[in-house]
């Protein structure tokens, strides 16, 4: 874990945050996912410090910018035929229905097709990849760190005055140990070895193999 002072969410600090999580001891050439939501800066940093590892876009972040450019009377049919997209666990047919829903909405709402362009291969990441289930549904969005987030404002939201930096990094420590107290196993944990050959497969390069062609039965070992 890490925590940054900043005054706002900038590429420099989140450059900061993750350079030092490296010096820290955190392996750089290991696969790793990132779950974030739209912030360019955090994209950034994840670029510089890591390269090209597999982004996953919150999902949920991604829904309600688009919503948000749409008439109150259209956004339940676009929210059921983004979702329905997303649930799908054949990438290139998640991404062809995103792409028109996309088009159809340039006509009559360009800023939602806009906002729906913006980083919507990084809203399939995790369909790449070929994860599904729980694993895919828990991972889709950054849930889990809003979660302990909601629980660091509750843990200091009865600080009148902030008297400096380093106070704001204890009272966010101290809410962190909080949250870590109602922690549980990531829901769908039993396809945490898969995701890890998958990734490690598109760092290297390697093809994925075929979910349909996979023979049942069979086991795969991961070390570290």
């Amino acid at each position: 874990m890490g925590l940054w002072e900043g005054s706002t969410e900038n590429a420099t600090v989140a450059t900061a945050l993750l350079s030092d999580l490296v010096e820290r001891g955190l392996d750089p050439e290991q696969g790793m996912l990132f779950v974030i939501d739209g912030s360019k800066a955090l994209r950034k940093a994840i670029r510089d410090v890591f390269g090209e590892a597999p982004v996953q876009r919150c999902i949920r972040h991604k829904e309600r910018n688009v919503l948000d450019h749409l008439p109150e009377r259209e956004r339940p049919a676009v929210k059921r035929r983004l979702r329905q997209a997303w649930a799908l666990d054949d990438h290139e047919q998640a991404l062809e229905r995103l792409k028109l829903l996309a088009g159809e909405l340039e006509r009559s709402h360009p800023g939602a097709a806009t906002s729906l362009r913006e980083g919507i291969a990084e809203t399939l990441t995790l369909t790449r990849l070929g994860i599904s289930g729980s694993l895919k549904r828990t991972l889709a969005s950054t849930n889990p760190c809003e979660s302990m987030i909601a629980c660091v404002r509750r843990t200091s939201r009865n600080v009148k005055r902030w008297s400096s930096g380093e106070m704001a990094l204890r009272w966010t420590a101290a809410g962190m140990l909080e949250a870590e107290r109602q922690f549980r196993r990531v829901i769908g944990y039993h396809a945490l070895a898969k995701l890890c050959v998958s990734i490690e497969d598109a760092v290297t390069g390697r093809a994925q193999p075929d979910p349909a062609h996979t023979p049942t039965g069979q086991a795969t070992a991961v070390g570290s």
